[in-house]
């Protein structure tokens, strides 16, 4: 096979999409919290970007994708994207697409991932120890799970694959990341909020987001950069890209609706945060059954991911984990009902490589091999994460104290703050005056002065 220019083209577009995500992400975040973190919370998000794409190429796309012959991890090959070069990609057969072009659209997932897992700690977390785990978060639970699902191995000329990751091999159809981004995601975030703990004031003093055109405005720089999330993992100009596509765009609008119906009949408003959060929770849903499902099914599942969504946002009160910015009900519900819903209603008329779920004649196994892949990650991924978490809360500590969070994160971490209402010139807190101002606020504060 000779490369596509068009359908290389396409990836490559595909990719700087997903790279748009991560901003988008930080904006929606951004908004999310109080002002006085949310400088923070962004900067989590420009972390992922650096910290993720380093160790992606040192050595993390040869663990995710290297062909060691395991199914459990790849290998470890700091020349590995270099001997990439010159390459078409193999994954589970040959695709006219470099591979480094491969490489670079994957490292996106990589780093979007991360950055999703930031909103279950926002207002407490310390910014070195963030990136830190970032770095060994991407390693250690990243990497593999990627490799279990992404990686369909190498395919010979006989025909004989080789290097799969064990649900891949399975026959798991995620097409776009429902448990790798997902559920992956979501299980880390419930570990996090649990090892941080609870914000000063949980459930006594909620905390409401700052800024909604902020949220409004990531949410759609996500919902756009999602046509390439989703799209763009069929790795080709492709009518496979083309379902993807109208499916990612349906399913939003649907998780849109369904979001804006609980909240009208349960509290007699439809809000902006409801319109953004829906049309997250249809996309998050959307991801894994993107290219198995027929467009009026992709309705369904975003509605019942609206639904589903808006009431487990709440179950952090009931069960008493404080996820500041609903990582768990929007990503990890979110990722269990699109992963699941292609068990019930995959169709192998809508994508021949897929198989039919049980309510379209299919038989059990597709959901059976659905319910493994999700549960496997989500236990994997809490595990590690509350494992490593916990580590780095005993040793350099991940939470800030309780007077910096009171104080807010953004004067006690970066010495800024995102809004500035005294009227001073000069570029805000940057250079050699930081500290000094941050001790005048500091005394402000100490003193009562507004």
């Amino acid at each position: 096979m000779q490369m596509s220019s068009g359908d290389t083209a396409w990836v490559l577009a595909s990719t700087a999409l997903v790279l748009l995500m991560a901003p988008g992400l930080a904006l929606f975040y951004g908004g999310m919290t109080q002002a006085k973190s949310t400088l923070n919370m962004m900067m989590m998000s420009f972390a992922a970007m650096g910290v993720v794409s380093v160790v992606w190429v040192l050595y993390g796309f040869s663990l995710a994708f290297g062909n060691s012959g395991s199914s459990i991890i790849g290998e470890i090959n700091l020349d590995g994207l270099t001997s990439a070069m010159g390459h078409l990609t193999n994954n589970g057969g040959v695709l006219g697409v470099p591979l480094l072009a491969f490489a670079g659209f994957q490292l996106m997932f990589a780093i979007v991932t991360t950055a999703v897992v930031s909103g279950a700690v926002a207002d407490r977390a310390k910014f070195l120890t963030w990136g830190i785990f970032v770095g060994l978060w991407a390693t250690l639970v990243y990497f593999p799970v990627a490799h279990w699902v992404f990686d369909f191995g190498d395919k010979a000329a006989d025909g004989t694959v080789t290097g799969a990751g064990w649900l891949a091999a399975l026959g798991v159809e995620d097409f776009a990341g429902g448990t790798v981004v997902e559920i992956n995601a979501g299980a880390a975030g419930l570990a996090l909020a649990i090892v941080l703990g609870r914000r000063i004031g949980f459930k006594k003093h909620p905390s409401r987001p700052h800024n909604l055109p902020f949220v409004l405005l990531g949410a759609g720089l996500l919902w756009f950069g999602w046509l390439g999330f989703n799209a763009g993992s069929a790795f080709g100009a492709t009518e496979t890209a083309a379902l993807a596509l109208m499916n990612t765009q349906v399913a939003a609008a649907a998780g849109m609706g369904g979001w804006l119906l609980v909240e009208k009949l349960r509290d007699g408003h439809a809000t902006s945060l409801g319109a953004a959060s829906g049309a997250v929770a249809g996309l998050v849903a959307i991801t894994p059954a993107c290219a198995y499902i027929a467009p009026w099914a992709s309705v369904i599942l975003g509605i019942l991911a609206g639904l589903a969504c808006s009431l487990a946002v709440g179950l952090k009160y009931k069960f008493n984990y404080d996820d500041s910015l609903d990582v768990v009900g929007v990503h990890l519900v979110g990722g269990l009902v699109g992963t699941l819903f292609i068990g019930l209603l995959g169709s192998a008329l809508a994508n021949a490589s897929g198989a039919d779920g049980l309510l379209n004649g299919g038989g059990w196994r597709l959901l059976g091999v659905q319910a493994l892949a999700s549960f496997a990650v989500l236990a994997y991924s809490f595990v590690v994460t509350f494992g490593l978490a916990l580590l780095l809360e005993k040793t350099i500590g991940f939470r800030v104290s309780r007077d910096e969070e009171l104080e807010g994160i953004d004067l006690t971490e970066h010495a800024e703050k995102a809004y500035d209402f005294e009227g001073n010139s000069g570029g805000g807190f940057g250079g050699g005056s930081s500290a000094v101002r941050v001790k005048t606020v500091r005394n402000r504060n100490q003193e009562g002065s507004p």
